[in-house]
């Protein structure tokens, strides 16, 4: 029998063929291109709280900055598609043609040298991850390294959130500013705009999250997750048994990095643009509760947690654009209050039981079912 297989329970498979099915089968039959693009969208999301799982649900790390590497890795795909979309016959009616437009419009006439390895499509996957896995890297061994933690943690990762923010608004020239980096058009030459693209994006980014949930099921299971998991009740008592906690800390928090990076350029690829909207406080915060309503302990809840705020996002901002945040507030407050473990640990305790009670009702029936009298 093939190792993968012991990855999930009977029942754990079960979860996971019918999300399968929901995300392969049934949304591309029951939406149209514009919703099923929508629903890609809200799929992106679903990367940066699998993460906040296993970062948070069972690492114990509160990051309210995840919004930083889902931004950086949209920003290092959005680079590629600028480029590409900044021939010098396409941009020949600027002062400097063979350059992003917003270069253009602040008098910047040759481009950047950071810029020019993003003309390679090979190099920008592979920034794409490594960029954020850099940052993710240099600030959790600055601060596990020195055992900080907690509340102090959550509030660095949001500050760094706010001045990465400034930072990208304040070089418009480099980053395209408050409005990002936007008329996205081409990917190797096809265009990324037209419906059939967005077809192909969203069964890729479904593709990109099934492996991720395997991955993070793996962790999950291992002893690596046992550690983790031991790290957040008593981190004393797994430093005195001779691991080193900050390693652990510091490699969770990293593969959280990658998957939120991954995220962000799926998100690139099916939206069309990359702007610091998407990289401040606001959407980390927004992020950590897609991970609280889906449940922080469950992998497979931390994608209906995403798909279940992000549509209720839509339609009351349709709807009650002025009421959503107040909204979002209470929603938070929900999960805290009353339902701690999310929809997954609503299942958990009122759902599950029932089908279980139903399933075993049933099997009893056929048992005790009388034989028919002999004629």
């Amino acid at each position: 029998m093939s190792p993968a297989l012991f990855l999930f329970r009977k029942r754990e498979w079960i979860y996971f063929a019918i999300l399968a099915f929901v995300l392969v089968i049934v949304f591309p039959s029951l939406f149209d291109n514009f919703r099923l693009n929508l629903i890609g969208k809200y799929l992106t999301y679903s990367f940066v709280a699998l993460g906040l799982v296993l970062c948070w649900g069972y690492g114990g790390i509160l990051s309210l900055g995840q919004g930083i590497f889902f931004g950086l890795g949209g920003y290092c795909m959005a680079m590629f598609l600028k480029l590409e979309a900044s021939t010098p016959e396409a941009t020949a009616i600027q002062s400097t043609p063979g350059i992003p437009d917003f270069m253009d419009w602040n008098q910047i006439t040759s481009l950047p040298f950071w810029w020019e390895p993003f003309h390679s499509f090979t190099f920008t996957l592979f920034a794409t991850i490594a960029v954020p896995v850099a940052l993710a890297f240099i600030i959790s061994v600055a601060m596990f390294k020195r055992r900080v933690g907690g509340v102090y943690f959550a509030i660095i990762t949001q500050a760094i959130a706010a001045i990465l923010t400034i930072l990208i608004i304040g070089q418009q020239g480099y980053t395209g500013g408050v409005n990002g980096i936007t008329d996205l058009r081409t990917l190797l030459g096809w265009d990324i705009r037209s419906d059939n693209a967005r077809y192909v994006f969203y069964f890729i980014c479904v593709a990109l999250l099934l492996v991720s949930l395997i991955v993070a099921q793996f962790i999950r299971i291992s002893k690596f997750g046992r550690l983790l998991i031991a790290m957040r009740d008593k981190e004393d008592r797994v430093r005195f048994s001779g691991y080193d906690v900050a390693n652990f800390k510091i490699f969770i928090f990293c593969l959280a990095a990658a998957l939120s990076a991954i995220g962000g350029a799926m998100f690139t690829l099916q939206v069309g643009f990359m702007s610091p909207s998407f990289v401040g406080i606001v959407p980390s915060i927004e992020m950590v509760i897609f991970c609280a309503v889906g449940g922080r302990l469950s992998i497979f809840g931390a994608i209906y947690g995403a798909l279940l705020v992000n549509a209720a996002k839509t339609s009351l901002s349709e709807t009650f654009p002025e009421l959503w945040l107040f909204a979002m507030g209470g929603l938070f407050i929900a999960v805290v209050m009353v339902f701690p473990e999310g929809v997954a640990g609503l299942y958990r305790q009122h759902i599950e039981p029932l089908i279980v009670r139903g399933t075993s009702l049933l099997r009893i029936g056929k048992v005790r079912k009388p034989r028919p009298a002999a004629e």
